[in-house]
């Protein structure tokens, strides 16, 4: 009898334990509406040169490390800075591709975009397109310490005089003999001041 009762007991422990993990489970209508507000991330660095389907992959992957990490939608949409959190979620995920592969660099600075700014030759196949990006990483990887350093050195600038220009250039001279034209800025020295040491003196009539 013992026995049966600690049997019950255990089956009552489990059925409640699983009830409770059931509970806590964002429901379809819960995850779809954090799936919508991903949506206003399209237009970011790194995610507007997704394809609509590898977009859908990023916001289902993001959608469910929230859902792993806040099992109670509730408890997760009414604490404060949500938004915040939100926001690292996504940053976390773009560093995570990044990182896992540096092909993913075609996002941040995509083929196209590199041969109209005259950074790479035009019609590159994709396996010159795979070595540039790989070049390109290792640069970055061995200069910032993180990649989501690394990441800020691109939202703060991206001037044909950066750091970041400088990797591509190289990159694109050591692969394919690439050289890019940069505009060099022209150093205007004033003209002396007729009550400075160097100024010529002046005539008296």
């Amino acid at each position: 009898m013992r026995k049966i009762l600690l049997s019950i007991t255990m089956l009552l422990s489990i059925v409640a334990m699983t009830s409770c993990s059931e509970k806590a489970k964002w429901n379809h209508k819960q995850k779809q509406a954090m799936r919508e507000a991903l949506r206003e991330y399209r237009d970011m660095i790194y995610l507007q040169d997704l394809t609509e389907p590898e977009f859908v992959i990023f916001t289902d992957g993001v959608a469910f490390a929230i859902e792993e990490a806040y099992p109670v939608y509730t408890t997760f949409v009414e604490m404060p800075g949500v938004n915040d959190t939100v926001d690292m979620f996504v940053m976390t995920s773009i560093i995570e591709q990044l990182n896992a592969d540096a092909h993913n660099m075609r996002h941040l600075f995509p083929y196209r975009y590199l041969v109209s700014q005259g950074i790479l030759p035009n019609k590159l196949t994709h396996e010159q397109q795979r070595d540039f990006y790989k070049c390109f990483a290792q640069k970055a990887n061995n200069y910032y310490n993180t990649v989501g350093e690394f990441f800020a050195a691109i939202l703060s600038d991206n001037s044909s005089q950066s750091q970041i220009a400088k990797f591509q250039r190289e990159c694109a001279n050591d692969l394919f003999n690439w050289v890019v034209e940069v505009d060099e800025v022209d150093i205007i020295t004033p003209a002396p001041q007729p009550n400075q040491p160097n100024a010529p003196a002046q005539q008296t009539k």
